[in-house]
């Protein structure tokens, strides 16, 4: 019996021996990945210890620093070159770099030589740049797991969609890689955000780095790291008072434990959890093995991945798929074109392990390559940790997430919006009456139609806003190397979740960012002018004369009067001098000085002088001045027909195309703006024409048919825009606003002066403002204005159906009214009257004036004539009646000049 037993017993020990296998594997390892390679010792171990599995592993370690590649890979390929040269090249390459050029650089070694790799480093698969491309073969020995630190940040995007939160803080510690993640993680979301590392362990570095974060409206922030690395970040945040209603913290760790933290705050703590079917496995590890490695789940995976590459390895070699004889080459044989051929399913054999976990299953897709696609499904714990004066006062449970990359968080029941930050958007915003102005008394600091229009959306979306103006006050244009600045700058990179402005759509931006339908009239470019004021004046027909004019007129007028009456004084055949011989005439007229300043003021009327001298002298007179006055006349009534007229016959600037066929108007719009922009590129369209018309005309390849069919007398396409870009650019186009206002303001006349081309919108706020100016032309261009926000942002379609609503409901309509028709600052301007077809009364109201000073003077006259009249009268009875007769002779005289007045009296009544 015992000679049985023996038997038996050799004949096992004979069969075990037969079917253990010899691994050979090369490890490569980075510096400050120890938990790896102590993991790496434990799977070794356990195989070791565990003879059942068959398996004998002996490795190869190299490690290495990460940043210094070349002596890196020196290193490795000398530890290679032994391998291979010791007759035991590796069977498997295990690839515990996490990330950067050392761990590129082996992926490069391993892709170059044909080696079966297993790597554990971080990365998603358009991260992994040295194996892109593979072809199928290699997918099938060169393959990458995910490292639970590569996935955990995943559930900090499926927070942000749950909780829709529009902005965020990433701050992370060495624990996790997220260089591949500043663009992948929240690639597409419309989320401002910042990822960036814990700067240092200092507190005082930390409060300013959060400070820094508060200035730019962050209100959720992420801290995932050590639990020492989050508790460092919570008491800066503590001492800078970040903790309240209006901020939110979220704490991702892998380590386990409670957080410990000198605040008052409730924190959102998520931390790996092991699955129940691999509770038992883990702690047999730590117990058995010593396996005591934090954190946890990093051990376990690369226990796990250690492990799983052994077995995967030696199944291949059992089954016999394993190539007899494998051809490798050394470093210095490598010529780029002389790679291994390796026909190994390394893949598949890894992927039908059937070992258990040791904290959970490595999900492996089915189809296509594994890389970047291969992780740990391990499940994560939410909890919600009340603290209170650094002490732990409650824990709630919020849910579960399982690791991936679209998973949804499964909640129990629980609201989590308690536990974030209110919804508050960023708004950047430009400056422009009435859409917006600035004002210190407004809620927000800002006024407006635009403010008045997203205080409205924001009812009805339920969201809170803060709004800055952008940093260098543009909208956001494009220059020539592709990059934006403005408002568009601001939403591309995310620091911003929406633009409310007078923007209008363009085609450029509506690629880089989304606009909503939009909220205001098309809007053109038209042109702002100064009015052209008329000048007027009552007395204006004294103005068609120069003064020296009037002063010869008069001094004439004088001149001749004075001759005539010098010779009606010494002519002897004047009437004056001949009474006897004029006595029968019917008409008698003494030329007196004032009858002959009376005779050449009617000369000059339409009534005429009337009775001419009776002297040769005099009349020759008379018709030299009724020639002087018709001369003058007719000279003065031509000449005030013309100047009266001239401002009506002024042909005014009415369209763009007036504007550019004259020259002493200069005109332009603001420098780097929409309209500059516009006329600038339509300036380059029509300079390519005329280059294309050119290289046609010039083409010697042509037929003499074809050639005649482009044989004109001058260029068949327009220059306009060409002539006034180049006018534009001549005159110089203003840098701001208030500089193209001042030179249109400063025109002399509207033939002389600053024309402003710029949105008709700009326009009609000014005009309404200024009565000293004016829209001209007709708008063209016209464009409408939207709000924008970012690329993807879901807030497109919920501003799109609000927008609609406030339309149909009249509602813009109102704010229209409120900010233009309504304005408190519009100005009362005076109709100017349209004197086209007459001549007004401000310019020939003088005559008027003078026919009245002329009838009060006349009415003055007529009663100091009939006060002398009476006065003259009174004191004739007065001096009759105080003589007193002393004598005959003076009773005599008496009587004498008693009948005298009484022959007066009566010659008077007759």
């Amino acid at each position: 019996m015992l000679l049985f037993l023996t038997f038996i017993q050799t004949i096992f020990h004979y069969s075990f021996s037969q079917t253990t296998q010899n691994i050979n594997v090369l490890l490569i390892n980075e510096e400050n990945n120890a938990l790896a390679e102590k993991s790496f010792e434990v799977a070794k171990e356990y195989v070791s210890r565990n003879p059942s599995l068959g398996l004998a592993v002996d490795p190869i370690i190299v490690v290495g620093n990460r940043t210094d590649a070349k002596a890196f890979l020196e290193n490795v390929c000398r530890k290679y070159t032994d391998m291979v040269s010791g007759k035991k090249p590796p069977h498997v390459v295990l690839d515990f770099t996490t990330t950067g050029v050392g761990s590129e650089t082996i992926k490069s070694f391993t892709l170059a030589l044909g080696l079966p790799t297993i790597s554990g480093s971080f990365g998603q698969e358009d991260d992994l740049r040295h194996w892109q491309g593979l072809n199928m073969n290699q997918e099938r020995y060169l393959l990458q797991v995910m490292p639970p630190a590569d996935l955990l940040p995943e559930l900090i995007r499926a927070i942000i969609i749950k909780q829709d939160i529009t902005n965020a803080a990433v701050l992370f510690d060495d624990y996790f890689v997220m260089n591949h993640k500043y663009k992948s993680l929240l690639l597409n979301m419309p989320i401002r955000h910042l990822i960036t590392p814990v700067k240092s362990f200092s507190e005082e570095d930390i409060k300013t780095q959060l400070q820094t974060l508060r200035e730019l409206g962050i209100t959720n922030f992420f801290v995932i790291g050590s639990l020492r690395t989050i508790d460092n970040v919570l008491n800066a945040a503590n001492e800078k008072e970040y903790f309240g209603r209006k901020t939110a913290w979220f704490a991702l760790t892998l380590d386990k434990g409670d957080i410990i933290c000198q605040c008052n705050a409730t924190i959102v703590l998520m931390q790996p959890t092991p699955d129940d079917s691999s509770k038992d496995r883990l702690e047999k590890l730590k117990t058995t093995y010593n396996m005591y490695g934090e954190p946890e789940i990093i051990s376990a995976f690369y226990f796990d991945l250690s492990l799983r590459t052994f077995l995967a390895i030696k199944s291949l070699l059992d089954s016999g798929m394993w190539p007899k004889s494998m051809k490798y080459i050394g470093c210095d044989d490598f010529d780029g074109k002389n790679t291994p051929t390796r026909m190994i399913d390394l893949k598949t054999a890894f992927k039908e392990i059937k070992e258990p976990s040791s904290y959970a299953p490595i999900f492996i897709p089915n189809k296509g390559s594994m890389n970047g696609r291969s992780y740990v499904e391990f499940t994560t714990n939410l909890s919600a940790v009340t603290i209170q004066d650094g002490v732990l006062i409650g824990t709630k449970s919020l849910g579960k997430w399982k690791s991936g990359f679209s998973n949804d968080l499964n909640l129990t029941n629980v609201d989590m919006t308690n536990y974030s930050a209110p919804l508050v958007y960023k708004i950047v915003t430009v400056l422009k009456p009435p859409f917006v102005i600035k004002d210190e008394e407004a809620p927000k600091g800002f006024k407006g139609y635009c403010i008045d229009m997203i205080d409205e959306i924001s009812q009805i979306l339920k969201f809170d806003y803060e709004i800055t103006v952008s940093p260098d006050g543009e909208y956001g244009y494009i220059n020539k190397h592709g990059n934006w600045n403005g408002i568009i700058k601001e939403l591309i990179e995310k620091r911003a979740d929406i633009g409310l402005a007078a923007m209008a759509v363009m085609a450029e931006r509506d690629e880089v960012v989304d606009f909503t339908v939009p909220y205001y009239d098309l809007v053109g470019i038209t042109i702002l002018m100064k009015v052209p004021r008329k000048s007027t004046s009552l007395f204006k027909f004294l103005t068609v004369l120069e003064d020296d004019v009037w002063l010869s007129i008069l001094t004439a007028y004088f001149f001749i009067s004075f001759l005539m009456w010098v010779f009606e004084k010494w002519s002897p055949y004047s009437y004056r001098n001949n009474r006897e011989v004029y006595k029968d005439d019917d008409e008698k007229r003494e030329f007196t000085l004032m009858e002959c300043l009376r005779f050449c003021m009617t000369s000059l009327t339409h009534q005429g002088g009337g009775v001419t001298p009776k002297n040769l002298s005099g009349r020759l007179l008379a018709a030299t001045w009724w020639l002087f006055g018709f001369t003058i006349v007719s000279s003065y009534s031509a000449n005030l027909a013309a100047f009266l007229s001239v401002s009506r016959m002024d042909s005014p600037i009415e369209s763009l195309d007036d504007l550019s066929k004259q020259y002493k108007i200069k005109y332009g719009p603001i420098n780097n703006s929409t309209t500059m922009f516009y006329f600038k590129r339509m300036a380059d369209i029509e300079s390519k024409f005329y280059e294309i018309w050119e290289e046609m005309s010039l083409n010697d390849s042509l037929s003499d048919v074809e050639r005649a069919k482009l044989d004109v007398w001058e260029y068949p396409v327009s220059t306009k825009y060409t002539k006034m870009w180049e006018a534009m650019t001549e005159a110089g186009m203003p840098k701001t606003e208030e500089e193209a206002i001042a030179r249109v303001e400063a025109s002399k006349s509207s033939r002389e002066g600053f024309a402003w081309i710029t949105d008709a919108s700009d326009v009609r706020y000014l005009v309404m403002k200024n009565c000293d100016l004016q829209k001209v032309g007709n708008e063209f261009s016209k464009k409408p204005y939207a709000i924008a926000v970012q690329n993807g942002s879901p807030l497109k379609d919920q501003f799109d159906r609000v927008i609609i609503k406030l339309s149909n409901d009249r509602i813009l309509e109102a704010l229209k009214e409120k900010w233009w028709n309504d304005n408190p600052e519009a100005a009362q301007c005076e109709k100017e009257d349209d004197s086209t077809y007459g001549i007004s009364i401000q310019n020939i109201g003088g005559v008027f004036i003078v026919t009245f000073v002329a009838i009060s003077l006349a009415c003055i006259t007529v009663g100091l004539e009939h006060w002398w009249h009476i006065f003259r009268k009174r004191h004739a009875v007065t001096s009759v009646s105080q003589i007193q007769p002393e004598t005959k002779t003076s009773k005599l005289l008496l009587f004498t000049k008693e009948s005298d007045i009484n022959i007066s009296r009566s010659n008077l009544e007759t």
